[in-house]
């Protein structure tokens, strides 16, 4: 079945492994990000759009969401993948950072989801998910406005869940537990990263799920990670 997939918050590392798996999978995808990467990667695709999106601005959500259904149809599945960091420490961090990692990781967040859920309900349901970080689950020393935000984010994932799970819409909440290895960057153990096109392996594995057994929470690590 065809799909119209959005992806909110696309780089050159797991937003464009997120874009090339869902058109391997014959899925149309709006590509969203403030930086204009998103407009050559939207060329190597088979069926795509890009738009200049602030996740944090909810008229500029609604203006790419508009984009998407006049280019490519209805939104079938919704990844949240846009993050910002304030690497600050309680009594360092600056108001304005703070804010900033809200807005990004929660309010656009749930910009995002009110955006793409009525198209969901119009249809047999959809998917949405959510791109967390070990922060989501364990706050990190110092970096006190990036965990609020990561918290923030993985309370709404679920509390989305338990409401819109009845209406058919699969909503899910991923913690990338570790480092993504970076495109085309020399690491020095690759086995300590993830790699990113596995994690979009795993994603679609959500998007094609049975409604008999939807998985809430999906926690993702290297295999020589330590827990």
């Amino acid at each position: 079945m065809s799909r119209t997939a959005v992806i909110a918050g696309v780089g050159p590392g797991l937003g464009a492994s997120l874009a090339r798996r869902f058109d391997a999978e014959g899925c149309s995808v709006g590509l969203f990000a403030r930086s204009t990467y998103v407009d050559s990667l939207a060329e190597e695709l088979d069926d795509a759009v890009a738009a200049a999106v602030d996740v944090g601005d909810s008229e500029a959500v609604a203006r790419g969401f508009e984009t998407v259904r006049e280019t490519l149809g209805p939104v079938d599945v919704l990844v949240f993948n846009a993050s910002a960091a304030a690497w600050d420490g309680t009594l360092d961090i600056d108001p304005d950072a703070f804010d900033r990692a809200l807005d990004t990781n929660v309010r656009g967040a749930l910009h995002c989801v009110q955006a793409a859920v009525p198209d969901m309900l119009d249809s047999d349901g959809g998917t949405v998910i959510f791109t967390g970080a070990t922060t989501s689950v364990r706050g990190r020393e110092g970096a006190i406005g990036f965990s609020a935000a990561k918290f923030g984010a993985r309370g709404m994932a679920e509390s989305m869940a338990r409401e819109l799970g009845p209406e058919g819409i699969h909503v899910a909440h991923v913690v990338i537990d570790g480092g993504i290895r970076p495109p085309e960057g020399a690491v020095e153990n690759s086995e300590e990263y993830l790699d990113p096109d596995a994690i979009a392996d795993s994603y679609w594995r959500l998007v094609e799920q049975d409604r008999s057994a939807w998985t809430l929470e999906l926690d993702l690590r290297p295999h020589v990670e330590e827990f």
